[in-house]
């Protein structure tokens, strides 16, 4: 498939829901700003979402989507994009939120499962017959591999890349001493860094740049099975980490625009049998195990990042905080 043909149909979901509201303006219209590659998960949820609220109240409702690597969105909507939702997907870009007095204290328990509706994990996207026998993490560090992962100090997905690294050379080797050691050798790896999961998509399969892409599975089960299949293979590490992408209302907008019941509703709605089979269709692992089930997705041996590499709060600053372990072991490769 050409570069350009694998461009229009990664880019066709964002200029549908940005065209949209163009059509004709619903009664009501809540924002709801994600991660880059959530894009086609919304585009089934938010007229699904509409056509159960105009069932319910009667009244019709728009969803907006806008789309960026996670910790950008975070920053632009603590800096004043009237999100009424955020669908994030790291814990850290909501407790940044909360800090700021844009979200609640206490999101976690404002919806099930910690307000993760589903949970993802990061895979390796591999060229077709993976030439470079690329099996596990450790071969992406070895001497001639071209790694392609988007930078972990803007996106969720990047992050999360880092910290499935560090936890399979912690329970491979026994110590982090030797997990940053491994970690490091993969960074260095890198050709380049893209802000977002769906940039470093790009890099990887239009621009031929790398011998891996290191993203979330839905991203390369969506390259293999609808963008390019013919050109790729999707490889699942022996260990890789548990994603679990938060969701909270923005009270700072809601409470502004009125929009605080509509909010939660939406929030709600991805909870529900049909949202959860929608999450499944798109290659995300819904919290309903019933639902789960009949997506057969493949197994994964996953781990939680509290449990392997400790609080959320205690990664951010140790590692991803300025000064922290990721720009001194970059630093050192500049």
């Amino acid at each position: 498939m050409s570069s350009r043909r694998i461009a229009s149909r990664l880019g066709l979901s964002l200029v549908l829901l940005s065209a949209t509201p163009l059509v004709a303006f619903a009664d009501t219209t809540i924002l709801n700003a994600s991660y880059d590659v959530s894009r086609e998960l919304y585009k089934d949820i938010d007229p699904a979402f509409a056509a159960a609220w105009k069932k319910k109240s009667g009244e019709d409702v728009s969803v907006k989507q806008s789309h960026g690597g996670s910790t950008k969105q975070a920053q632009a909507v603590a800096e004043g994009l009237e999100a009424d939702v955020v669908t994030l997907n790291q814990p850290t870009d909501l407790d940044f939120l909360a800090k700021k007095g844009v979200v609640a204290a206490d999101w976690r328990n404002q919806f099930p499962n910690g307000a993760a509706p589903y949970t993802t994990t990061s895979v390796f996207l591999v060229r077709k017959g993976n030439p470079k026998g690329i099996k596990d993490w450790d071969d992406l560090i070895k001497s001639g591999v071209s790694v392609v992962i988007p930078n972990p100090k803007t996106s969720g997905n990047g992050r999360y890349t880092y910290l499935a690294a560090w936890g399979y050379a912690k329970e491979k080797f026994g110590s982090d001493d030797k997990a940053r050691d491994f970690v490091a050798k993969l960074f260095a790896n890198v050709p380049v860094f893209d802000g977002g999961g769906r940039g470093a998509t790009t890099t990887f399969t239009q621009r031929g740049v790398g011998d891996a892409l290191v993203s979330f599975e839905n991203e390369a089960e969506l390259i293999k099975a609808e963008v390019d299949g013919q050109n790729f293979d999707i490889v699942y590490p022996s260990l890789s980490v548990e994603a679990a992408p938060p969701v909270a209302v923005v009270q700072r907008v809601v409470e502004k625009r009125k929009t605080q019941a509509l909010a939660k509703a939406y929030l709600d709605f991805l909870y529900s049998d049909e949202a959860q089979t929608l999450i499944a269709k798109h290659h995300y692992r819904p919290q309903n195990s019933s639902i789960l089930k009949e997506a057969k997705l493949p197994e994964v041996h996953t781990f939680k990042v509290e449990d392997k590499i400790g609080p959320w709060e205690t990664v951010q600053k140790t590692h991803f905080a300025d000064g922290g372990v990721y720009d001194q072991i970059t630093a050192k490769q500049n």
